[in-house]
């Protein structure tokens, strides 16, 4: 019986490629591939798929979109911004229970 290796995490997500083949698109949805075959076969998968030779090959953005993760770039520095705006929001909270 085939098994999937694990819900792909909201990282890996971010690093595939442009498109990913069956099994990793399993994956993403936490079923096992045998599953994801019969999906495309019903014509039930979620999303968008080709069939280039033998193999089926999903589109990123595609799966994405299924998986209702929008694909917007992050940059270090709205990370950085946002971690700073954090930091001063719990000191406010700090104060605020300290003040009390």
């Amino acid at each position: 019986m085939n098994r999937p290796l694990g819900a792909l995490t909201f990282a890996e997500v971010f690093d595939l490629p442009l498109s990913v083949d069956l099994r990793t698109a399993a994956r993403a949805f936490a079923v096992c591939p045998a599953t994801a075959y019969r999906l495309i076969h019903s014509g039930r998968f979620p999303c968008r798929v080709f069939r280039i030779g033998h193999q089926y090959r999903i589109p990123t953005a595609s799966l994405m979109r299924a998986l209702d993760i929008e694909n917007l770039p992050i940059y270090e520095t709205d990370v950085k911004a946002g971690a700073e705006m954090s930091a001063a929001l719990m000191h406010e909270v700090d104060e605020q229970e300290n003040g009390q």
